[in-house]
């Protein structure tokens, strides 16, 4: 069991010990159950402390059982809460590091409740699409006051245990000790204190009312739906706190239970889930074990000071790691500083960076334009121009400069990194490190494998871009990557559907409708064209018979690249992101049409949406297939923080297993059949081909 049992004195305690964060396994359930049966069948225990061992008391409930028949299995959570209500001694929670969900909803069980400072507390199900399921919405309005609460329920937001502390009138904590360190003693002493009141206090005894009622509760309702479109579970945890205001404890359980059901059944909840585990599952490479041994980084260089240099370089100043940047000439140097500069005075303007910080972090950053001063950094990182003969030059300078040991990583978004490894005398230091623009703020970091990279390599960059607070998917080496390898072909049918009758906005609409954070053209335009003309040059190269649209090259020929040409598109006001449709583009897009003979037809969103998302996800199964992704999940990850792809949608993968896949092959079977569309490409990828033809999904 995962649940410790221990006597001091005339006080029993009862030690989660289930790491990282004690979560509320079958096992730990039951071991707080058996405690609780030692203890008060003990004549010598006049009281019982229940607490967590390590980093928290506990982070909720234990990701290995979501969803799984263990989560419900008897003892399940409820039933804990009710064996703790009914002990006839008191019980004392003492809360340090993390009480959050489960962990929460136990501690508002016990009888009594201490806390050390900086206990971060929460309630955070609305994050994974469900509201708490074990009496979180009908206790916590009850200690801390209607408002308060249904705030950090609908927000999942984790608060300091001082800061719920100072709330006037709260009941949510008995004592506020004087530091972690003492938490143990404290709670104790304060346990042998209690040990003869009786009646024991119960929160579910407690009132729950709010003076304004209805009116309140309408307006939390308003606030919330605009805040939560495509969710349904912040709403729904407004109806949870108005029953727990309304009706008996009893009652307001049974409603908080129901709907905790219905929302588990939800599209999004499950998306949500998925999400979740995708993202803890991402940092872990099959044969990476976790213990390998990591490179120490204590010194970083960034090669380039132009818009992605200077936003790689943030990442680590903001981690307080030093920083070295190098350009060609001292101009580009000194743009590249004004740059940063810039982008942290806006933050302390805005209140959300403080001045002394700011003035930190800019003391980690020097720069230079001799390679030899970079010897010294533990991780180099090339950020200059995406053309191969570039990057050689650059890499046989780190080569001759660099200490034995230094990682050389690319910022490539497409290059082979093999090549690059191999302009290297130690192609096992080098890896593709390839950040999102703007870098300073995607949390998307793909880490690209070569043949030849080390595995300490590996388990070093993973470390790493979780310390800058970055979400990294491992990739293998191919054209584009997972990202841009996909999105080459999402591309190419936004450019089939303006051929066929289309206009960019409608394209975008319905693209954003089904809710893409932008459609397809606006994404261009802000990424500008000429990159998408310069990559597809290149592919008339080398794949002479892969089928493209011309329209958006004649785009380029006009010069509209986009956002920072002022038109690309759509048009641009300078200070403004709007995009405002051009009529001369759609004349130019219907001339191209009927020059091609082609009559323009009407269609439908949904047609738009199957063939632009399932484009995605045909290619993301060949790249499954390859190895280049290691699992599906991965995939949706890159989507969800890279291209903004739709939370409530889990990914394109998770969204393809939600229509099913069956469904989605015969969507695809039938753009195979259109004259105008890419016959061969809509030939289902074989491992999307066998998983539906067994019933089974891609996650």
């Amino acid at each position: 069991m995962t649940a410790e049992y221990k006597v001091h004195g005339n006080v029993a305690v009862i030690t989660m010990t289930n790491p990282p964060v004690n979560g509320l396994g079958l096992s730990t359930r039951q071991g707080i159950v058996d405690g609780l049966g030692k203890a008060n069948a003990d004549a010598a225990v006049q009281s019982i402390v229940i607490t967590g061992a390590g980093a928290a008391f506990s982070g909720g409930a234990d990701i290995k059982e979501f969803g799984t028949d263990r989560a419900m299995q008897e003892p399940n959570l409820n039933s804990v809460i009710l064996a703790i209500e009914n002990s006839p001694k008191p019980v004392v929670a003492a809360l340090h590091s993390v009480a959050m969900g489960g962990g929460l909803e136990l501690a508002l069980g016990c009888h009594y409740r201490v806390a050390a400072p900086g206990c971060s507390i929460a309630l955070p199900e609305v994050k994974l699409g469900i509201l708490p399921g074990a009496g979180g919405t009908q206790r916590l309005p009850r200690v801390i006051g209607v408002e308060p609460a249904l705030n950090m329920i609908v927000s999942g937001e984790a608060i300091k245990s001082e800061m719920l502390g100072m709330l006037p009138g709260q009941k949510l904590f008995d004592k506020l000790v004087a530091s972690p360190e003492t938490l143990a003693a404290e709670a104790l002493a304060f346990a042998q204190s209690v040990a003869g009141v009786r009646p024991l206090p119960l929160v579910r005894n407690l009132p729950c009312k709010h003076p304004e009622g209805d009116a309140y509760f309408q307006f939390a309702r308003n606030m919330v739906k605009g805040m939560s479109k495509n969710f349904p579970a912040p709403a729904k945890c407004v109806d949870a706190v108005e029953a727990a205001t309304k009706k008996k404890f009893a009652d307001g359980m049974a409603v908080e239970r129901e709907i905790f059901i219905n929302l588990m059944w939800t599209a999004e909840s499950r998306s949500l889930r998925h999400l979740f585990l995708a993202e803890r599952a991402a940092s872990k490479i099959p044969d990476v074990p976790s213990d390998t041994p990591k490179r120490d980084i204590q010194a970083v260089a960034v090669i380039g000071a132009g818009t992605m240099g200077g936003g790689i370089a943030m990442n680590f100043l903001n981690a307080g790691i030093p920083v070295k940047m190098l350009e060609m000439k001292q101009e580009a140097l000194d743009r590249g500083i004004a740059t940063i500069r810039k982008n942290y005075e806006a933050q302390v303007k805005k209140g959300k960076l403080k001045q002394d910080k700011y003035e930190q972090r800019m003391a980690l950053l020097s720069t230079t334009l001799d390679y030899a001063d970079l010897k010294d950094a533990d991780l180099v990182i090339e950020a200059v121009f995406e053309e191969l003969g570039v990057k050689e030059a650059v890499f046989k300078q780190l080569d001759a400069v660099m200490k034995p040991g230094a990682i050389l990583a690319s910022n490539t978004s497409t290059l082979d990194v093999n090549k690059i490894a191999n302009f290297t005398q130690r192609p096992q230091d080098v890896v593709g490190l390839h950040f999102f623009s703007p870098a300073n703020v995607m949390k998307l970091l793909e880490v690209v494998r070569g043949e030849a990279t080390a595995k300490d390599v590996m388990a070093t960059v993973m470390a790493v871009a979780k310390k800058i607070k970055k979400v990294a998917v491992v990739s293998g080496v191919c054209d584009g990557f997972i990202g841009n390898r996909m999105i080459e072909q999402y591309g190419r049918q936004g450019g089939f559907l303006l051929d066929e009758g289309c206009t960019p906005a409608q394209v975008d609409k319905a693209m954003e409708k089904f809710g893409m954070a932008m459609g397809p053209f606006r994404m261009g335009d802000l990424a500008g064209n000429d990159i998408g003309w310069a990559i597809r040059k290149r592919r008339y190269q080398e794949k002479p018979d892969m089928k493209y649209s011309k329209t958006a090259d004649l785009l380029c020929e006009k010069g509209r690249f986009g956002q920072k040409t002022g038109a690309g598109w759509y048009d641009y006001v300078p200070g403004k992101r709007d995009a405002i449709p051009n009529a001369e583009v759609e004349q130019m897009i219907a001339d191209h049409r009927a020059a091609l003979g082609i009559t323009p037809r009407k269609i439908s969103d949904e047609e738009i949406v199957q063939r632009l998302v399932f484009s995605l996800v045909n290619e993301a199964a060949h790249i499954l297939e390859e190895g280049i992704a290691n699992k599906a999940s991965d995939i949706d990850i890159v989507y969800i923080y890279g291209y903004g792809f739709p939370v409530h949608r889990g990914g394109p993968l998770n969204y393809a297993d939600e229509v099913g896949l069956f469904n989605v092959v015969q969507a695809m079977n039938r753009f195979a059949q259109n004259p105008l569309d890419d016959a061969a490409f809509w030939k289902p990828a074989p491992l999307l081909a066998r998983l539906a033809a067994e019933g089974k999904t891609f996650n």
